[in-house]
């Protein structure tokens, strides 16, 4: 794991933590351990260009939620619900790429209804869904770095808001 990173986009973040990710497999066991530290009113917002791994990590953040259902791109569905196997929460999967700009569209979805009892996350949310609540976490995935371009991925994980101040993780990159 690299020390902690702090982005210019990211100054408001409680913590960020920035991780190099070696393959799919790895991507999935991030979403797993990322998905521990979620609860019920989370909102996670991933970033990343196509096929960066922002589905790879939200199919292990479903195993770690224990929920039913294949996560696969909600693309042309723009969201899934996946309902708990167990006690947990849903994992709500919404991918806001065809979507316009702002929360209007975002309002049809009723994240704002789901996010309470919910962990949702959401592909290609930046500049449409940070109005749903002030704690979140942001997941900016980028490709081709390193000598194994081809998979290797730089992540960085960043909390913004106060859930996040009173618990940034630890051990992410183990």
């Amino acid at each position: 794991m690299e020390p902690p990173h702090t982005p210019a986009a990211d100054t408001a973040a409680a913590f960020v933590t920035r991780l190099s990710v070696e393959s799919p497999d790895r991507m999935r066991d991030l979403g797993r351990r990322l998905a521990a530290l979620l609860r019920p009113g989370d909102l996670v917002m991933l970033s990343g260009e196509l096929g960066a791994g922002k589905t790879t990590l939200t199919r292990g953040l479903g195993e770690g939620l224990g929920v039913r259902g294949a996560v696969t791109s909600p693309t042309f569905v723009i969201a899934r619900v996946h309902p708990p196997l167990g006690d947990g929460p849903p994992l709500v999967h919404v991918d806001a790429y065809r979507l316009g700009g702002g929360l209007d569209e975002m309002e049809d979805l009723d994240l704002d209804v789901s996010l309470p009892e919910s962990v949702v996350v959401v592909e290609w949310g930046d500049g449409k869904v940070e109005d749903l609540t002030e704690d979140r976490l942001r997941v900016v995935i980028e490709r081709g770095v390193g000598d194994t371009a081809d998979e290797r991925r730089m992540v960085t994980v960043s909390g913004v808001g106060e859930r996040w101040r009173r618990e940034a993780p630890t051990g992410l990159g183990e």
